[in-house]
């Protein structure tokens, strides 16, 4: 009876009773994913939900089979097809929780950790985490195909299969043989997870109780030439595709542009040398800090180092997540949506913002009363890499403008470099339906009925291939057709969307009114007198029995009063207009003296809603 009592003494030295032990190894993990998950759901909706239109899973065997022409195919497989589930937000967190949970599981298996050490599961999964709510922008350049959820299945299973190294009897060489079996199967499926799991055998193999040391060397020999000789002759024989430089990484993402982002390598690195140390203590946790004070001080200072480390890493950006919520609203045609999102911001906004919101006071004709008020900036993306609008959001705009040859071509080509996707097909599929491509329309038609959730979204679309005069009846397209009546070549943008549309749009002739009034507007954000002049008549003229925005007669009040080219006194300027003009250039004078800086924010708070502001103190924004 003593030396049961004294056994039960050493298994848990606290003095506490094996339930509660159980209750907090159970409550602390589902606590902290039932956080994670709440966070993730109020806060990264918008994020997650864009990361599945930058999916693309096809219910196809031919998909699978192009995804294998690379070690790492069924990764990418099985990573897409979760990912797709974050069309309802809700849903794919549910999973990407429960995938935790399970690796939870697995790894205290594995690693036999005790019910007190397990706030040190956390480390990994929060690495895991990290790997998703980090990148920021990356999201629009990283070509991982299942990126969300690769890395949660990888790390899942190359512990799995570490666990059934050590579960295996040490007779018969059958765990050097399962480390060689699992190499060669895992390596073309799961690429680097596959060579990681056999890293954690070897790191086991000196853990292992019932090991001599010739056997544990053994082990370590085999997983070195394991991994090096399958790599080498999947690539050789197999992998030709991959180069020979990644084949050790492949199911891995690459943080490379003009340079490598070695800072969005750090969740990997806790994630793999948490694992690694975790095989490494196998069997020792039992012995570790054995007083309750300690212990209890070691749990906390766990908790809040992960918490600190989540929260500095997490990607925080204001203005990226306003962009993502503003650009879903876009595709549901919510433009009043857009707009309260630009209002709800506190950050001086993007460039991508302030033509989102010009987007929506156009589409819903308000732009010419209400353009200026709203505050303009040009803050630049977070990110230590130059972020370009193509791949942001550059296609929404390029579409929702008429410049359809352009959207076509940036899908294009950023599928070719990234993997297609769900957006890009979309894209591709409207551009071809209005350009009267109605059989290459029919081909995106069909590979988006292929996916799960945008498959009625292709089939709304079926009844225009076989009936075109519907596009002029679609709520959506019928405007973009009034666009369409202008030149839609293809030259070069150098990737500088705001700067190429105003410059276009500006000088465009035409004789439809829609498109005079996106021509002033353009010609009034580029501040060229003579060709706004151009637009203002041009808009006049097929606008005559409609008054005249406030914006456009600003523009041309005080265009007529700085250069005298064009005679305004038979003009029927508002009075508003008059005397708003009057005061701005009386107070102006009253700050004579003070640099442009002091004056901005004094003349902002009376005549911030007003192109004369917008004119003479917006200057020098940059784009992207």
């Amino acid at each position: 009876m003593n030396k049961k009592k004294k056994a039960v003494q050493t298994k848990n030295p606290f003095l506490l009773s094996e339930k509660v032990l159980k209750c907090y190894a159970l409550l602390l993990p589902l606590l902290t994913l039932l956080v994670i998950g709440i966070a993730l759901l109020i806060h990264e909706s918008a994020y997650l939900y864009r990361a599945q239109e930058l999916n693309l899973f096809l219910y196809t065997p031919l998909y699978l089979k192009q995804l294998m022409v690379a070690s790492g195919g069924l990764l990418a497989w099985l990573g897409s097809y979760f990912t797709q589930y974050f069309y309802y937000p809700w849903l794919g967190i549910l999973m990407l929780c429960g995938w935790w949970a399970l690796f939870m599981w697995v790894t205290k298996k594995a690693f036999c950790i005790p019910a007190k050490w397990t706030a040190v599961l956390l480390i990994p999964v929060l690495a895991l985490l990290l790997t998703d709510v980090s990148i920021g922008y990356w999201l629009y350049y990283v070509k991982l195909r299942g990126y969300f959820f690769a890395a949660t299945i990888g790390a899942t299973l190359a512990v799995a299969l570490a666990w059934a190294y050590r579960s295996l009897p040490s007779r018969w060489f059958l765990r050097p043989l399962f480390m060689v079996v699992s190499t060669a199967l895992m390596y073309p499926c799961f690429g680097f997870y596959g060579l990681l799991a056999t890293a954690l055998m070897a790191v086991l193999a000196w853990r292992v109780d019932d090991y001599k040391l010739v056997q544990r060397i053994v082990d370590s020999v085999v997983a070195v030439v394991a991994i090096a000789a399958v790599t080498l002759l999947y690539y050789r024989f197999w992998f030709y595709q991959t180069n020979i430089v990644n084949i050790l990484w492949t199911g891995l993402p690459i943080f490379r542009l003009s340079d490598d982002y070695y800072i969005y390598y750090v969740p990997y690195y806790i994630l793999v040398g948490s694992l690694v140390l975790m095989a490494a203590a196998y069997r020792l946790w039992d012995s570790a800090v054995r007083r309750p004070v300690l212990w209890l001080l070691s749990q906390a200072v766990v908790v809040i180092a992960l918490a600190s480390t989540t929260w500095h890493f997490w990607y925080k950006d204001a203005n990226f997540h306003t962009e993502l919520k503003m650009e879903q609203c876009a595709w549901e045609q919510d433009w009043e949506g857009i707009l309260t999102e630009f209002r709800n911001s506190d950050e001086e906004c993007s460039r991508m913002m302030w033509m989102m919101k010009n987007l929506a006071l156009f589409r819903l004709g308000t732009a010419g009363d209400q353009m200026y008020h709203y505050k303009n900036g040009d803050r630049k993306p977070d990110a230590p890499f130059t972020v370009r609008m193509a791949q942001a959001g550059g296609k929404m705009i390029y579409y929702n403008y008429g410049q359809l040859n352009f959207c076509y071509r940036w899908c294009l080509e950023d599928g070719v470099e990234y993997g297609w996707r769900v957006e890009y097909y979309k894209y591709m599929l409207k551009c071809s339906l209005l350009n009267g491509e109605l059989t290459v329309a029919q081909k995106y038609i069909d590979i988006l009925k292929k996916t799960k959730f945008h498959r009625e979204w292709a089939e709304r679309y079926e009844p225009y291939v076989k009936n075109p005069s519907l596009i002029k009846k679609d709520k959506d397209m019928e405007l973009i057709t009034h666009l369409l009546k202008t030149n839609d070549d293809l030259s070069s943008d150098n990737s500088l969307i705001e700067i190429y549309l105003l410059n276009r749009l500006s000088v465009t002739r035409s004789t439809d009114p829609l498109l005079h009034e996106l021509t002033l507007l353009s010609a009034m954000q580029k501040k060229d007198i003579q060709i706004f002049w151009g637009a203002f008549f041009q808009y006049a003229q097929s606008h005559q029995n409609i008054k005249m925005p406030i914006h456009f007669q600003e523009a041309a009040y005080l265009y007529g009063h700085l250069e005298n080219q064009v005679d305004i006194s038979r003009m029927p300027f508002d009075k508003e207009v008059v005397d708003t003009y009057n005061d701005f250039m009386a107070e102006a004078q009253r700050y004579q003296g003070m640099t442009e800086e002091q004056m901005k924010p004094m003349m902002y708070n009376r005549f911030g809603g007003t192109f004369y502001y917008d004119y003479f103190f917006t200057r020098g924004q940059r784009s992207y």
